[in-house]
């Protein structure tokens, strides 16, 4: 079966840190384009970043600058490292693995940034 498992989300405090990763299994990992999402209550999903199977990346206007997505192929993990966090950022953030004919997701892991 596919997996995808998200975790290191948290609170944390408005300019503070946190990487969340999310680990693959039961897929071809390197084959997969990787990326994550997040959705806030009341807010429209928003593709955070993206991280192509060549390691071709792409990022938010929001997050530009401030996160950073990364891969490593044999831990079939993706991270997504976020500093500067503002309490906009605050949402459930959920990974997907996706190639043409299939895409696969997390089940999300909550990150909240408040004082």
């Amino acid at each position: 079966q596919v997996q995808l498992v998200e975790s290191g989300g948290g609170l944390v405090q408005p300019g503070g840190s946190l990487r969340v990763s999310c680990a693959a299994s039961g897929i071809s990992f390197s084959m997969y384009s990787m990326g994550w999402y997040r959705q806030a209550p009341g807010k429209q999903r928003e593709l955070v970043a993206t991280v192509t199977s060549g390691g071709n990346t792409n990022y938010a206007d929001s997050v530009k600058g401030r996160f950073t997505i990364s891969r490593d192929n044999a831990k079939n993990t993706v991270y997504l490292q976020m500093n500067s966090l503002k309490p906009e950022d605050t949402a459930v953030y959920f990974c997907y693995a996706s190639v043409v004919i299939r895409t696969y997701w997390g089940q999300g892991t909550q990150v909240t940034v408040s004082s």
